[in-house]
């Protein structure tokens, strides 16, 4: 890729997506650019429901994408930086196209004001909007070679979304939206008045910590199914580092749901990333 492309796709991460540039920062060279790419190429497309503001616009910007994967953009496709190092990425790498489609056609949930209607189907977007971008990872690591990742990116796809949508969830719920499994929520007797209206309830309460359980419990695993990969591979799962503080911020929030989020400073999540690169190196 273009040393411009690169480096503005680092920079767009780095603005949009500060937690995943730290972690790509435990990576070098070609990998790191080839990772920096697809986790821009990710925070665009995650944040096209907010620029688009409507989903029709939304739908327009999301097929770019699609037509320049498959190369039937119009004009000049490589003209857009971001475009341009993740293609270069793709073709340096020959990574599969398939699941970036996958993908795209997933965050078109986005766009829309329907509830994420059960665990399974948050588990499926999880998997097609989060956990690809680590088995990709895993691969630029292996050099281009299919490698399998197996539990290990599945389970902290769905860990790493919904820990974010627990802390994002106030954010959420004040645009009318609702990105967690509903299926919990109404198990719990809580209504969408409750939740659009910030009304704290005992439901709503179990609801979230039974959901933070879950996100637990798939967070073990995505730990111990990183454990047992070759360890070229683990830097590719960096990311991790960061979920149990961020956990235990979200399990600490439940008295506070529809607050803004708690952050960690990022120098305390440069040394968290640090000190896990430095152990599992």
């Amino acid at each position: 890729m273009s040393a411009e492309s690169s480096k503005h796709a680092a920079e767009y991460l780095k603005s949009s997506d500060p937690d995943r540039y730290l972690a790509s920062l435990l990576l070098a060279g070609d990998a790191r650019d080839a990772v920096q790419a697809l986790y821009a190429f990710n925070a665009d497309v995650a944040s096209v429901r907010d620029r688009a503001k409507e989903p029709a616009p939304g739908e327009i910007r999301l097929r770019w994408w699609v037509d320049a994967l498959s190369g039937e953009g119009h004009g000049g496709v490589r003209q857009n930086p971001l475009a341009d190092a993740l293609l270069d990425a793709i073709g340096k790498f020959r990574l599969p196209t398939a699941p970036l489609q996958r993908l795209i056609a997933a965050r078109r949930f986005d766009l829309y004001g329907d509830p994420m209607p059960d665990l399974i189907s948050f588990e499926g977007y999880a998997g097609e909007t989060v956990s690809v971008l680590y088995h990709l990872a895993a691969m630029i690591l292996n050099q281009g070679v299919e490698v399998e990742t197996g539990d290990a990116a599945g389970h902290l796809g769905v860990a790493y979304a919904l820990i974010g949508h627990l802390r994002a969830f106030g954010f959420h719920a004040a645009q009318g939206r609702i990105f967690l499994p509903w299926s919990i929520f109404a198990a719990n007797g809580v209504t969408e008045e409750e939740v659009f209206s910030g009304t704290r309830s005992e439901g709503l309460l179990a609801a979230h910590a039974q959901l933070a359980d879950i996100a637990r419990d798939h967070l073990t695993k995505a730990e111990a199914a990183v454990a047992v990969l070759p360890r070229w591979l683990w830097p590719a799962f960096a990311p991790i580092a960061l979920l149990r503080p961020y956990l235990r911020l979200a399990e600490a929030a439940e008295e506070t749901l529809f607050a803004p989020p708690r952050q960690i400073a990022d120098w305390r999540k440069i040394a968290v990333l640090v000190w896990w690169g430095w152990r599992n190196r």
